[in-house]
């Protein structure tokens, strides 16, 4: 097996601690893997208080890319980190390799997730301001995510922190069309389908060349089916 390089990014409430068994089965097969967290989500939290946006997430994963010389690179988003793996596939083609949407959030050019929809975007709002301090969400309980084990589900309770309000308002801005040809695939986890990721599937299906598979588990797959999942992305080229 040709070794690569993954950059495993979070989604909403999570940090790079969700991706530890996925890196380091990869990592065990000998491939490169890098799992950056955003500004004020999990080790990071701390940095809440400087209001993150979208862009900020973004820059947080391209200057890792930078920085770490990382060529060639699979790129893997998990649930809202879809607008961040969309975002750097229109301003660094050149230095990834294939794109992978894991029950992620596909955004067209111009779209916000509170574009998406406004129903849930005002329920976060409320959120914030009434059990938060109106800057981050707090996270709902590890069940939203599927984590069903209680002993997991205290396990991750402990690692969950707030989002950043703002994202959800940041519109996606590109350049190119969406994946800017780049190699994609578009992995659902199918028990049960993530209510949040229904358009979201469906424009990965409707995508020309785009590849679409499916993993037997529930939204938090890098926690429920660590192994399935390592297996998955490294037979994807």
């Amino acid at each position: 097996m040709t070794a690569k390089t993954y950059v495993l990014i979070h989604g909403a409430y999570h940090g790079a601690w969700c991706w530890k068994d996925v890196a380091s089965g990869l990592r065990a097969l000998g491939h490169i893997v890098v799992t950056p967290t955003w500004t004020g989500l999990g080790e990071r939290s701390h940095l809440l208080k400087f209001e993150p946006t979208l862009q900020t997430f973004i820059d947080d994963v391209a200057q890792v890319i930078r920085y770490e010389d990382l060529q060639d690179v699979v790129l893997v988003g998990h649930s809202f980190a879809g607008s961040v793996v969309s975002a750097l596939a229109d301003r660094m083609p050149e230095r990834l390799r294939h794109l992978i949407y894991l029950d992620a959030l596909v955004l067209r050019a111009g779209e916000s997730s509170a574009s998406r929809s406004p129903e849930r975007a005002a329920a976060y709002r409320e959120r914030a301001f009434t059990a938060g301090d109106g800057v981050g969400i707090p996270p709902g309980p590890p069940e939203h995510f599927g984590i069903t084990d209680l002993q997991q589900a205290a396990w991750v309770r402990t690692k969950l922190t707030p989002h950043p309000l703002q994202t959800y308002y940041d519109r996606l801005q590109l350049q190119h069309p969406l994946g800017n040809g780049l190699p994609a695939t578009y992995i659902a986890c199918s028990e049960p389908y993530f209510a949040s990721t229904v358009l979201s599937r469906e424009i990965a299906q409707s995508m020309p060349g785009w590849r679409y598979l499916e993993i037997p588990t529930a939204h938090d797959a890098m926690l429920l089916m660590p192994r399935e999942l390592t297996t998955l992305l490294a037979g994807i080229d």
